[in-house]
């Protein structure tokens, strides 16, 4: 497929924008990107898309969401406001996650996996659970990524709040999802692993020695740490430890795990994340909403913190993430200099680009350049000043809108054109949905 008439962003380091070229896509890759007379001559007789003007973009990625939660929307919580995070934890998520077996899993995944679609986030990293439906989820997810063609690493959030044999049937769903991606891997593979941990604020000590125990070689941890104080406590009160020290401690950092959020870390925890190479994850909405707190990123990344954005379950509208992590530190320091769109650029684009790299490895990761994977968008942003690779992050922040998206594209396939939904039937997965959510929520009521 030949894709003409853009403006290309190619997301480089340094990046660039290209005009009057073209990219041609083979077997899932970028195979070429050139003068566009001449890759329109010497590929006459293959598929054109026509961008009509539009920019050509790497797609957008998520390093951290959860699939599960799409039947919260809507939803009413019995009882009074939770008043702080644990309550919020007990009240609503640890109800939901029950409340689902495997056909809801999987439909709930769809439709979170459509709204990527729709809002040009092509590749996710997920971290699941449901704890009434624990063997078989991670397949289940697995298989609505699949029909979706998008790219998604998944794991399932091991805990002990459900008992030791949940822990343990957690424990088995990762091992097993990750020998079956490990098995199956290609080049093109849309499909990877993780390992997944809920929180130390549910994990004991014997549990993270058996997780770590059980992980293959190679494998890192997806893990929610420091999320409110609440973990901070709960560690001390545990082990007399704070939560990165204590993760340390049992060898769940490294360059090849996440932790998600990091709001409530100290100096020497800031440290042990850089030192061990662990990556960040930032979700500015998810913590505005749950009232706990601004994770100081700019500071993590002066001291060599990788962080990355994702958003915590909330609409795969990236952008939208983007322009919050903005906004929010800005407010927050009461101070319009701190944190420049440059900065954001760097989590949701260079750092992400540069994680999902580290599963998705045969081939450059969220770059337009010859042999890198072939997951682009269109976005139709029509500017009324002019856009150069130095004010493009000010243009997203300030201009871009999900609903520019017209046309998603994952390993060279077209998942979304013109707006229209190819890959999954939007309206089926919905109606679907609204008829499962009276009983998703009548057995969320009934844990109340």
């Amino acid at each position: 497929m030949l894709i003409t008439n853009g403006t290309i962003v190619t997301w480089e380091e340094p990046n660039q924008l290209l005009t009057g070229h073209a990219v041609y896509i083979k077997d899932g890759f970028i195979s070429k990107i050139g003068p566009q007379e001449k890759l329109v001559d010497r590929y006459r007789d293959e598929e054109r898309l026509d961008a009509k003007g539009q920019f050509i973009m790497p797609g957008n990625t998520c390093a951290h969401t959860h699939f599960y939660g799409a039947f919260s929307r809507g939803m009413s919580i019995p009882g009074t406001a939770p008043k702080d995070f644990p309550e919020i934890l007990e009240k609503l998520w640890w109800r939901l996650d029950k409340s689902l077996d495997l056909e809801e899993v999987k439909l709930s995944a769809l439709v979170c996996l459509v709204d990527a679609i729709r809002h040009g986030t092509t590749a996710l990293i997920d971290h699941h659970a449901s704890p009434n439906a624990i063997a078989g989820s991670l397949d289940a997810v697995a298989e609505a990524v699949d029909e979706s063609g998008l790219r998604a690493v998944l794991c399932y959030e091991v805990t002990d709040r459900d008992g030791e044999e949940k822990s343990e049937a957690g424990i088995r769903e990762n091992v097993r999802f990750l020998e079956r991606v490990h098995r199956e891997k290609t080049a093109e593979g849309r499909l990877a692993g993780i390992f997944g941990l809920h929180a130390s604020l549910t994990l004991s000590d014997e549990t993270l020695d058996r997780a770590r125990e059980a992980a293959p070689d190679g494998v890192g941890f997806h893990i929610h740490a420091a999320e409110s104080e609440a973990d901070q406590y709960d560690s001390l009160a545990k082990t007399g430890m704070r939560v990165i020290d204590r993760l340390h401690k049992h060898g769940i950092l490294g360059s090849k795990s996440i932790v998600a959020h990091a709001v409530h870390v100290d100096a020497r925890e800031t440290a042990l994340l850089a030192e061990t190479g662990t990556w960040v994850t930032h979700q500015p909405r998810s913590n505005m909403n749950n009232a706990v707190g601004v994770a100081d990123v700019e500071s993590l990344m002066r001291c060599g913190v990788n962080v990355c954005l994702g958003n915590d379950g909330f609409m795969n509208a990236m952008w939208q993430e983007w322009k919050d992590a903005f906004l929010l530190h800005k407010i927050w320091r009461r101070d319009p200099r701190r944190m420049s769109a440059s900065d954001v650029a760097r989590m949701g684009v260079y750092n992400n680009a540069r994680l999902f790299g580290t599963f998705y490895s045969e081939a450059p990761f969220g770059t337009i350049t010859p042999g890198a994977y072939a997951d682009i968008i269109l976005v139709d942003y029509d500017s009324p000043t002019p856009v150069t690779t130095g004010n493009l992050p000010w243009h997203i922040v300030f201009g871009f809108h999900e609903s520019m998206v017209t046309t998603t594209i994952v390993s060279g396939r077209i998942l979304m054109r013109d707006r229209e939904i190819l890959s999954l039937d939007s309206d089926a997965i919905h109606a679907q949905a609204r008829e499962k959510a009276g009983e998703v929520w009548s057995r969320f009521a009934g844990y109340s």
